[in-house]
């Protein structure tokens, strides 16, 4: 718990001077801003706030640097997008 409250504390900070911090912050919000449109056109879910999952297509992102294959990639991409479809 103290880990992620410091690298929360850590972030907060990098937002404030910029840096990576900062480049991470627009990603967001740019994903957020097409998941809320699509969600408003009812090609994406909206029973999750486009907030929360911005942040777990980012955690996604995040995982693919360290897959050990095209194929394991080609696999996060497709469970990725099916969770963003909107429920039946």
């Amino acid at each position: 718990m103290l880990a992620l409250q410091t690298l929360s504390q850590y972030d907060a900070v990098e937002n404030m001077v910029g840096g990576e911090g900062r480049a991470r912050h627009q990603v967001h919000a740019l994903i957020r801003g097409l998941l809320a449109e699509g969600a408003g056109r009812g090609v994406l879910r909206d029973d999750i706030a486009p907030d929360e999952l911005a942040s777990y297509c980012l955690h996604a992102l995040t995982a693919a640097s360290s897959l050990p294959s095209k194929a394991a990639l080609r696999r996060l991409v497709a469970v990725t997008l099916a969770g963003l479809r909107p429920p039946t």
